[in-house]
């Protein structure tokens, strides 16, 4: 690590650090909205927006040259979707410094275990996310993503947006 990336992880312990943890839904959209409003007016917030991509496993396509096409392709989505999302921060009155984006490929079962680890990693106080809006049986079938984060997060608040 350099010394500029621990006086940022300094400078997050004395800050309300928030993970935002985003898609590309527009669930995720007003996530995003509604922190905007909520903490625009704050000059000691600090935000990471995080996505998870979670990678297929090499059985999932017929080569590796595939797999590894779909990964470069989503990754450039969900890269363009996060500045999307910085834009709208900014335009809110958070500065660059306030902001980082981060994508996390990985192996996951579970898109809410990957947000926690994340959670825990960078001591957010906060995670915000939007609502999936499955219904009842696919939630009972593929389990939801905010209940996970809801009900297995420790010491951090949990902001489900609808």
């Amino acid at each position: 690590m350099s010394e500029q990336d621990f006086s940022d992880l300094a400078r997050r312990d004395t800050e309300r650090h928030l993970l935002l943890a985003v898609d590309e839904s527009e669930n995720s959209r007003r996530a995003v909205l509604y922190v905007a409003d909520f903490f625009g007016d704050y000059r000691d917030v600090f935000i990471t927006l995080l996505t998870i991509l979670p990678e297929p496993s090499e059985d999932f396509f017929p080569n590796d040259e595939e797999r590894r096409q779909w990964l470069a392709e989503k990754e450039a989505a969900v890269n363009q979707r996060l500045a999307e999302f910085k834009e709208i921060l900014k335009g809110a009155g958070f500065t660059e410094g306030q902001l980082e984006t981060r994508v996390v490929k990985r192996p996951c079962t579970s898109i809410g275990d990957a947000i926690l680890d994340e959670q825990e990693k960078l001591r957010c106080c906060i995670v915000v996310m939007g609502r999936r809006g499955i219904s009842h049986k696919e939630e009972f079938v593929f389990g939801s993503t905010s209940n996970r984060v809801l009900h297995n997060a420790k010491h951090c608040a949990v902001m489900v947006v609808e």
